[in-house]
């Protein structure tokens, strides 16, 4: 088993890949701001995890990385300290990580490391890991971001890129957000519904960490999304028929702009990405339409 350092532990990912990760055997390393309080918070899970607050700490090269590290792109408006925010909690700790791991002796086996569908700008068609990046704020941020993994000096390591789309878990995360408007019945369509949803449940993401960490696959970019996107329409259909509840409260487009400004852009603009890759490479979703992801995870 391995050795793992692992960025982002204490996200809405971390709550489902820890687990995970622990239960295959693997002894962990992560970076936290706050090193006592993770401790506490995961304390059940296990002994295995050893939590810092500084690259420095790391004193060996570790067998595997796992870099997920990066405020919550939507978690409010984007303005300029926002920007900067978003941009050095995902670019200057992986140019901080990378680094670090230049200056040990040896070279990972296995190095995954975070980006996001937002590479590839709004789209109108179906977009695969052959398109190339966008050119508004989101994708210039995971171009860059990708760029920072690339300083790693290792000929020999298998380099995953993973571009994440919207990911499907309780509680919290994407659907947290949503599940008590809607609920009480105030969930609709945003503007015209058209926008595309590419989505992937959070089991299915950490099936296919665990599947990059076995060093199976291919090295490099990867869509992680299920073969399946959905219109914003037809999300807010399913996840009523889900929830037993109406949606009939469609929520114009130009008020929310006014109050979210350049954010607005991922919830009116949308990307159908397909996991191209991922399939070609034999990697099997076990949640690969909307309708089952959501019964599951409502059940």
């Amino acid at each position: 088993m391995a050795q793992i350092l692992l960025t982002g532990a204490t996200g809405f990912l971390g709550d489902g890949l820890l687990p995970a990760l622990l239960s295959d055997g693997h002894s962990l390393i992560c970076l936290t701001r706050h090193p006592a309080k993770a401790a506490e918070r995961f304390s059940a899970l296990s002994a295995s995890i050893r939590w810092i607050k500084s690259f420095a700490e790391v004193d060996a090269m570790p067998n595997a990385i796992i870099n997920l590290s990066g405020e919550g792109i939507a978690d409010s408006r984007w303005t300029d300290k926002r920007k900067r925010l978003l941009r050095s909690s995902r670019i200057a700790v992986t140019e901080q990580l990378v680094s670090r791991l230049n200056s040990l002796d040896g070279e990972p086996d296995v190095v995954i490391s975070g980006s996001a569908i937002g590479y590839y700008g709004a789209q109108t068609q179906d977009v695969t890991e052959e398109n190339k990046s966008g050119w508004d704020f989101a994708a210039c941020l995971c171009e860059d971001w990708e760029q920072a993994i690339g300083g790693l000096n290792s000929e020999a390591t298998q380099t995953y890129i993973l571009r994440i789309g919207v990911v499907l878990g309780r509680p919290g995360g994407f659907l947290g957000r949503l599940e008590m408007p809607f609920r009480l019945g105030l969930g609709g369509p945003l503007g015209n519904g058209q926008q595309i949803l590419s989505w992937i449940h959070r089991d299915d993401l950490v099936s296919m960490i665990r599947w990059m960490l076995s060093g199976t696959p291919g090295a490099g970019a990867y869509n992680a999304t299920s073969p399946h996107p959905v219109s914003n329409e037809e999300f807010t259909a399913i996840f009523g028929q889900i929830l037993k509840r109406p949606t009939i409260f469609r929520v114009p487009e130009t008020p929310m702009r006014l109050v979210l400004g350049e954010l607005a852009d991922l919830l009116f603009k949308g990307q159908s990405v397909q996991p191209k890759r991922a399939l070609d490479q034999g990697f099997q979703f076990k949640y690969p339409d909307l309708k089952g992801a959501l019964t599951q995870l409502f059940k």
